[in-house]
């Protein structure tokens, strides 16, 4: 199993562990001091030793950060997180706090009359910190750069990982590392730039054509590199992550180093020197400013172009995805003969799921923890089952199992919500709507040029109309076996970057209630061009989505009458070509049940 069940989160020891920090930043004259979740490159998924934001409260979600007080301790979550941080924290020492609503510089100064708060350079972005500085002005509050306070006390820290590196062979990346790096040196000459300093582990591994193991789930290697003007590469990881054959693979232009060199190669570079203000850490800028050298705050060069799969990339994870569509049509086949019996449990389902994707042989790791959240469970957004909070999967509820995989062709996420019994109507209507949702972003055509932003609300509108809503976007981008949530594409109210083609996003409307259920419906999309209509307007570029996914949705939940016909035309088209796309990959008893749960409504 790749998934285990054990708990990451003991509320007990953060009172403890509270009080030692706060006796560290007395001791150095600090009134607080700031806590990421983030490592040094920014990432989502982080090594365990970079657990700092878990080991000190708990809170064992993706996204979220804390600020420590000496009489108040703030975790700031994002909606996906408001009841999951409950049951983490003790709500005695450590206060949630609704983010981005309340800003971190409002809850400063409300909070302090004056003071310095610490915080580590290499943990925080160039932006956030600016941003900060820029909300506290005339506060008495002032932000100070010092070591890393929480390590200081942290007794048993795990060491850095030491993943085995390994080559993305160039078929399946579509383009080889040697014509990407080409193609970003031609644009830093034009830009008049001679360096780039790239620090997030996927821009590293997508531009190399490397991948790694340095954190669960995503396949990717910790480290930095300098990418010049003449297309030379220096890469900084550790050696013993090499092997000879990937080291060959680098290519001679590929300069590896220890990490240690890393801040001594950016003091002896010349020029102006490209950095991502948004995703390197500010200790980076830092260091080159120190050094006399002018430093363009510019987007990572690889975001961009990494987001815009190519056809090699995209027919890879068109197969990956037909071959994981095959597993989870097998495992809810598997489900729906289960449920009616009592017992079944969510740990039980989790291990069914991963056992048909181990069964392709293609399996490479699982993209994410399945959440598999039963009843109740399911309306914590990013709910992760233990042996403690396994729940057993009961009759006349709903069911919400949210899961993906990593094949050496693709990255996958697909969300199936369920019936188990009689929901009821109530249940049933709020699926529909959320159906209704996912069907809107799927047919949509729209010119070209908007943004994420510019989308979200089809899918909030069938919700909205009920006077319901979802606390999360309608979709993340998606790495080509890679990270499971990549930027810079979103389907987002914040978002504000253009869709292009080869963008590949998640279409996941949702809609929870605490205590109760949650539902969530999600496939991958993939942004093409549209094709001209009739009596349209040809000058004016359109786009569309293609859909990755391929698995049935739960019939028995959908109110027929509900759909308006263009709603229940697509619905009876997708099912038809998942029948179609399956049929032949599926063992005669799947087989059987596809045709059943892909009957026209």
């Amino acid at each position: 199993m790749f998934q285990t069940f054990e708990s990451h989160a003991n509320p007990a020891q953060g009172p403890a562990r509270l009080a030692a920090l706060r006796e560290v930043l007395a001791a150095e004259g600090l009134a607080g001091f700031l806590v990421p979740r983030a490592d040094v490159h920014q990432g989502e998924y982080v090594a365990a030793r970079d657990e700092r934001l878990q080991w000190l409260t708990g809170f064992t979600g993706s996204a979220g950060f804390a600020i420590v007080l000496g009489a108040v301790a703030g975790v700031f979550i994002d909606g996906r997180y408001r009841t999951q941080v409950k049951g983490q924290v003790d709500l005695g020492h450590f206060t949630p706090v609704s983010w981005p609503e309340v800003k971190p510089a409002d809850w400063l100064r409300q909070n302090m009359t004056g003071g310095v708060v610490g915080f580590d350079p290499w943990l925080h972005t160039a932006e956030e910190i600016g941003k900060l500085e820029a909300g506290l002005q005339s506060s008495g509050i002032t932000l100070r750069s010092c070591e890393n306070m929480v390590d200081r006390i942290w007794t048993g820290q795990p060491e850095a990982p030491m993943g085995r590196a390994f080559a993305h062979p160039d078929a399946l990346a579509g383009e080889t590392s040697a014509a990407k790096r080409a193609r970003l040196a031609d644009g830093l000459r034009k830009a008049g730039q001679t360096a780039a300093v790239i620090t997030l582990p996927d821009s590293l591994c997508w531009l190399l054509n490397i991948r790694g193991a340095d954190v669960p789930r995503n396949p990717i290697l910790h480290g930095h590199a300098i990418l010049h003007d003449d297309a030379r590469v220096s890469l900084f990881a550790e050696a013993a992550k090499f092997d000879e054959a990937t080291r060959a693979h680098l290519g001679e232009h590929v300069t590896l180093r220890p990490v240690a060199a890393f801040v001594p190669a950016l003091r002896t570079l010349q020029g102006t020197v490209r950095v991502d203000k948004a995703t390197a850490p500010l200790a980076v800028s830092m260091e080159l400013e120190e050094a006399g050298l002018t430093v363009a705050f510019a987007d990572d060069p690889c975001r961009l172009p990494k987001a815009c799969k190519n056809a090699g990339e995209i027919n890879g994870m068109r197969e990956a995805h037909l071959r994981d569509g095959a597993a989870v049509v097998e495992f809810l086949c598997w489900l729906d003969a289960r449920l009616p019996q009592s017992g079944l449990t969510e740990i039980d389902v989790v291990k069914a799921l991963e056992g048909f994707r181990r069964a392709t042989n293609a399996l490479h790791d699982i993209s994410f923890d399945t959440i598999c959240g039963a009843g109740p469970n399911g309306a914590i957004m990013h709910y992760r089952v233990t042996e403690q909070s396994n729940r057993v999967v009961a009759q006349n509820a709903l069911l919400l199992v949210d899961s993906g995989a990593q094949y050496l062709d693709g990255t996958t996420d697909i969300t199936r919500t369920v019936a188990v019994g009689d929901p009821g109507d109530y249940a049933r209507a709020c699926y529909t709507r959320v159906l209704q949702g996912t069907i809107a972003i799927s047919r949509v055509r729209w010119p070209a040029g908007l943004a994420g932003r510019d989308l979200d609300p089809l899918a909030r509108a069938p919700l909205w109309l009920a006077g319901q809503d979802f606390n999360h976007g309608t979709g993340h981008g998606v790495g080509a076996f890679l990270s499971v949530h990549e930027g810079p594409q979103r389907l987002s109210r914040i978002s504000e970057v253009p869709l292009e083609p080869g963008m590949i996003l998640s279409n996941e409307p949702g809609y929870y209630r605490e205590g109760e259920f949650g539902i969530r419906l999600e496939n991958l999309i993939v942004v093409e061009t549209a094709p001209d209509l009739p009596g349209g307007d040809a000058e004016r570029e359109q786009l569309r989505f293609e859909t990755l996914t391929f698995a049935p949705f739960d019939r028995r939940l959908v109110v027929a009458a509900m759909l308006a016909p263009g709603e229940r035309d697509w619905l009876n088209a997708y099912h038809a070509e998942v029948l179609d796309k399956l049929g032949a990959r599926l063992s005669p008893a799947a087989l059987a049940w596809c045709k059943a749960a892909c009957a026209p409504l």
